[in-house]
């Protein structure tokens, strides 16, 4: 991932409602959510809503596709993960202890599979 897509992607979720629905989508997997789901479970106003989901798909974090009347919104997890990826180049400096932690969440995460996308 090229600093300006990462920077553009953290921008994207220095914002609490941003980062709510992002969460959310992520949560939700690959069926993803109706952006009224999402309005409802995040008691947020359509138009609120409407602006953020926006920028996350700017900023390619999300995607969205048309079922019927409604738009679903799914995380994008390739994205998502090159961005992870990018933040943890080069960590540790030769401690893996270090980054411990971060290993427990990936086997508490209950992902299927690593690089999935």
């Amino acid at each position: 991932m090229e600093p300006k897509n990462a920077v553009a992607s953290l921008s994207a979720l220095a914002h609490d409602g941003r980062l709510a629905a992002f969460r959310m989508l992520i949560q939700a997997g690959h069926d993803g959510l109706a952006a009224g789901e999402i309005a409802r479970r995040m008691g947020t106003p359509p138009n609120t809503l409407s602006a953020n989901l926006n920028i996350l798909s700017n900023a390619n974090l999300i995607e969205s596709r048309r079922e019927g009347r409604s738009i679903i919104y799914t995380a994008s997890y390739a994205n998502m993960s090159d961005l992870l990826e990018f933040l943890m180049e080069d960590c540790c400096g030769g401690s893996p202890e270090i980054c411990e932690r971060l290993t427990a969440v990936l086997v508490r995460s209950h992902c299927e599979a690593v690089g999935a996308s």
